[in-house]
Parts: structure tokens; sequence; C-alpha cells
């Protein structure tokens, strides 16, 4: 029996039991990773974000659940975790988390400059690696394009240094894509990140063949339209073409969907709830949405 058809099986009797994926999960082996064009690094396609999640005080009772959600990320074999200056304490809460469960070198640890400046700009990546912990940082970006040709001089210092392993830019709206694009094509970057959804489609047939084409790693943020795909959802039952995917729930659902195209490397949803980590990192597992089942699943929501 292949790894495909064990997968099938075991969420047929999951769901006939009653058992959720969480359930059952740790019998299977890690899940699916993707090469980082610029190295052939493998990277796990599920990770987690840290906006607003991570950003939070330092009592047991505020940090346990993300001690959890690490756990759990870790467990499952994902290692991606994203955060920034910009989130907060958050930075701070990964670095002391991850340090006392004694998990940095095994995370992938991702953040961002945000700020304007030469000088600013070294000092807040300092501050960075400083409160996550981590030398070197695996991958620093420049947040939503802040000042970037000031920091791409930096970072391509930093990454030649060994300072940084990795670098890149991100963004949130389509209204950046043109300016993303110029990078793309005229700096060496490892990786973008930007918004991608089966609702926020434009970087289908722009930005992400770009990044294919150029050999850029895609790490994809606001998979769940902060929240909205699941309201549109509310009440519904999954439907039963699902299962040709290997698909559980709704939250794997649309995440399948980002991981279905072949340009994207990671995708990155946050949360502070451990069991949201396992379903989503359960997108992970099992088939993916051919062309035939993407257009099924844009049609489907289509028509709600």
């Amino acid at each position: 029996m292949t790894r495909r058809e064990s997968l099938k099986n075991f969420l047929g009797i999951a769901a006939l039991s009653g058992l959720s994926f969480n359930g059952m999960s740790r019998l299977w082996a890690a899940i699916r990773t993707r090469k980082i064009p610029s190295s052939g690094e493998s990277l796990p396609v599920v990770g987690v974000g840290t906006w607003q999640t991570f950003d939070v005080g330092t009592s047991d009772e505020e940090r346990a659940p993300l001690r959890e959600v690490l756990n759990e990320l870790l467990e499952y074999g994902g290692s991606v975790i994203d955060s920034s200056p910009m989130y907060g304490r958050s930075e701070k809460v990964v670095g002391d988390l991850a340090t006392a469960m004694e998990g940095t070198d095994k995370l992938f640890m991702a953040t961002k400059v945000w700020t304007n400046g030469r000088q600013a700009g070294i000092d807040q990546m300092q501050r960075s690696m400083d409160r996550m912990q981590k030398r070197p940082i695996d991958l620093m970006q420049i947040h939503n394009l802040v000042d970037w040709k000031t920091h791409i001089k930096t970072l391509q210092g930093w990454k030649e240094s060994g300072r940084i392993r990795y670098m890149g830019i991100t963004h949130y709206i389509e209204s950046a894509y043109d300016e993303m694009m110029h990078i793309m094509t005229n700096y060496p970057l490892d990786f973008i990140q930007l918004n991608y959804s089966v609702e926020s489609r434009t970087a289908e047939n722009r930005i992400l063949p770009l990044a294919r084409d150029r050999g850029i790693a895609v790490i994809i943020n606001r998979p769940y339209e902060g929240g909205s795909l699941f309201r549109k959802v509310k009440g519904r039952k999954l439907p039963d073409w699902a299962a040709e995917f290997d698909c559980n729930s709704w939250g794997q659902f649309f995440l399948k969907y980002i991981l279905s195209h072949d340009a994207v490397t990671c995708v990155i949803p946050g949360t502070s709830k451990p069991h949201h980590m396992v379903d989503n990192l359960g997108a992970g597992l099992g088939r993916l949405p051919d062309t035939g089942q993407r257009a099924k699943i844009t049609n489907f929501l289509k028509n709600l």
C-alpha cells in the first residue's frame, strides 16, 4: 500500500469513527517539503505566522498555548515561523519559547526589517536577532518594501558575510506587485512573501510565474483572508469531493488550494491555538488539488 493510499484509508477510518485528524495524525510521516530554489534546501510547506497571535506578555497563562503551537509545529514536521519587529512582542516570545524548548536550531526563523535608514535598519535587525536568540537568522525580509533600496544593500552584505542565510521582500496587498516584480527581476532574492488565497488570485497570473522563472521561493501570507473565508462557509458541510485530495477541514480546503500552485514554497497561517496548528499542518499531507479540482474549488466558493 502506498503512502497516498494509506492516508486515504486513514482519513476514511477517522471520519467513520468520529475521530478528528488531530487524534491520529502522529502516526504519519512529516509533511511534504519543497526546495528553496537558490540553495536546494528543503522547507516544509506549512509554517506559522506570528502577527497578533504571538504578541503576548510573559505569564505562563499567556505563553503556554504558544509553546504548544511550536511543539505541534515541530512534532508534525514543520519548521517555518515568521515574525517582524512590527508585531509587538512576537519576536521576543518566539525566541524565549524556542530557546526554552531547545527548538531554536530546528526552527526556520524568518523576520523582517521595518524602518527607514541604513543604520536604523542595521540596529533593528540586530535587535531582532537578539530577541529571537538565533544567529544567523534564516531569512531576513524587507517588510512591505519599506526603504528597500537602502536595506537590500545591507542584506546582500549580510548574506555574503553569513549573518543571514537568505534574503527577501514582503508585502500583503496587490498594489505592491509591480514594485515587487521590479525588485525580483533586478536583484538576487531568495524569497518573496505575499498575499494569496482562493479569493485573492491576482498573484497566479503575475507574480507567481515570475518567481518560478527567477528561481525565488514564495511564502504566502493571509491565506484565510483575515478569517473571512471561514465566515463565508460557516455552518456548511465540507463537500464530499474534498476527499479526492485528502482534505479533512475547511482550513485544509483553503490551504491545499494555495499549495497546489507549484510556485508556492510555504504558507504561514497565524494561530495561537495548538489544534489549529495541527489542522493547518494537515494541508501538507496527502494529495493536492489538480487543475480541474482547483477550478471546482473556486466555482464552489463563487456560488455560495
